[in-house]
């Protein structure tokens, strides 16, 4: 089985378990910010959204530069409600999931590089920037946005078995 297969179960899990959490997104409180050094829960939500695309580019380029000598750094699009995180993460996960589809284990295991101002910020096999820069980044800020949920009275959806709230 291709490499690229073997991660499609995985992946269709996690971005299922992804959007349930954002499902919950309540669009009076993308404002609360639970300590000075955090992001608010909004800015939280539209990077969660946005980690989608960054799958989308690991499988469709060589490297991405966050900050290009010659052009404008990047910007993230920002969620302003949940129709519009949920609008934007089904987009990009459809992409996301196209890409994989077709990758071969030849493109699975070519390196690939996050650059800033041109450096490389790191270095791996594609398949380990989707496992580990993409699903469990995704995994651990979608813990974090269930955190915000549970200081917010909202319930936390059952992800890997039930939650207090699902009991």
């Amino acid at each position: 089985m291709p490499i690229a297969q073997s991660l499609l179960p995985e992946f269709e899990h996690e971005m299922a378990n992804t959007r349930k959490v954002l499902e919950r997104l309540p669009d009076d409180r993308f404002a609360y910010q639970p300590h000075a050094k955090s992001m608010t829960l909004g800015q939280l939500a539209s990077h969660l959204v946005n980690m989608a695309s960054w799958g989308v580019a690991t499988m469709t380029t060589a490297s991405l530069d966050l900050a290009p000598v010659d052009g404008e750094p990047m910007e993230s699009p920002k969620s302003e409600n949940r129709a519009a995180a949920l609008a934007r993460f089904d987009e990009g996960v459809a992409s996301f999931r196209a890409a994989l589809e077709g990758a071969s284990d030849a493109a699975m295991l070519e390196n690939w590089s996050l650059l800033l101002g041109g450096k490389a910020m790191f270095t791996m096999p594609r398949i380990a920037v989707v496992r580990g820069m993409v699903l469990n980044h995704m995994i651990h800020h979608r813990a974090q946005l269930a955190l915000y949920y549970r200081m917010n009275d909202i319930p936390v959806p059952a992800l890997y078995g039930p939650s207090a709230d699902e009991r």
